[in-house]
């Protein structure tokens, strides 16, 4: 007798009539969430650009490149923000890459797991430590017992001290995510490194470090973007007065981008001198934008083009 197979319809495969509508709700919020967010970010992209060539059509140009950020005065110096921008980035980088990533070493290639089961969720808590604390902490610690201890006629504010605190900010967020990126390389990576005699410090560095450097690259350009954004540490420590001179010299004090942005937004500088004041928050909300936006894109594409699938 001949066996007969039963083909199963397409009415059963697909699964019943309310499991089916319950799928498509879910899938429209979802696709409504996603909408959403897409949606606000260009309606604020839009907006801060209309705002900034609006503002631009309204001043002279020349006041761009005045040499001081001072914008109760007219003089609005974008060269002196971006400067200070990236001042508070590099001292900052220089003291979180290396202290960032030699933890994560250590927690990928040396701590034994029950080690890394407790040091790592330690990290990352100190991710959540208020910037405010440590602006408060680089304003009454780093700056006096540091900075003017090692320097000589250095005032109560500097570019080194801010840069430090947001560097011991950005510390857990390198190490976090470079941990991540290196534990996930195979171990039979390493296994095979250990077989023909290679020591940990070769493993760690040269098997583990390239098999995990987009990662790594990814975690670093993360921080450099926490970097440019940190608001309160620069406030506090920078010394975020409505004015600013230009300057090169990290033992000096004064304004980056996000700095100008929460000086101006308070209102004291909108209570007296130009009206043109409080619109450049456009035109710096956007420059600051685009910058964060470039670098984004940077990493997206490096991570693409060198990551290695195991």
């Amino acid at each position: 007798m001949a066996a007969t197979t039963v083909t199963p319809s397409a009415d059963l495969l697909s699964g019943s009539a309310r499991r089916r509508r319950k799928e498509r709700l879910v899938k429209a919020l979802f696709q409504g969430a996603a909408m959403f967010s897409l949606i606000v970010s260009v309606a604020i992209v839009i907006a801060l650009t209309g705002q900034a060539i609006s503002w631009l059509f309204d001043i002279d140009l020349s006041w761009l490149w005045a040499g001081v950020w001072s914008p109760r005065s007219n003089q609005f110096d974008i060269l002196t923000l971006f400067l200070g921008t990236m001042l508070i980035s590099v001292i900052a980088m220089v003291v979180a890459a290396p202290l960032g990533i030699g933890a994560a070493l250590y927690l990928s290639e040396y701590a034994n797991p029950r080690v890394r089961r407790t040091l790592k969720p330690i990290l990352e808590v100190l991710a959540g430590i208020p910037s405010v604390v440590l602006g408060y902490f680089a304003l009454t610690v780093i700056q006096p017992d540091l900075v003017q201890l090692i320097f000589n006629d250095v005032g109560a504010f500097s570019y080194l001290a801010a840069g430090i605190a947001v560097g011991i900010l950005t510390i857990p967020l390198i190490a976090s995510v470079a941990e991540d990126a290196m534990y996930a390389v195979p171990h039979a990576l390493r296994e095979a490194a250990y077989g023909i005699g290679a020591r940990r410090r070769t493993v760690a560095i040269r098997i583990v470090i390239p098999a995990a450097v987009s990662g790594i690259v990814a975690a670093l350009i993360l921080g450099i973007s926490r970097a440019i954004g940190e608001t309160m540490v620069v406030a506090i420590a920078a010394g975020a007065t409505g004015s600013a001179q230009r300057t090169f010299n990290p033992l000096d004090g004064g304004q980056t981008m996000t700095g100008a942005i929460a000086s101006l937004a308070i209102g004291s500088d909108r209570a007296r001198g130009s009206d043109l004041a409080f619109p450049s928050l456009y035109f710096v909300g956007l420059l600051l934008f685009v910058l964060t936006f470039a670098l984004n894109v940077a990493s997206e594409r490096f991570v693409r083009r060198f990551r290695k699938d195991y």
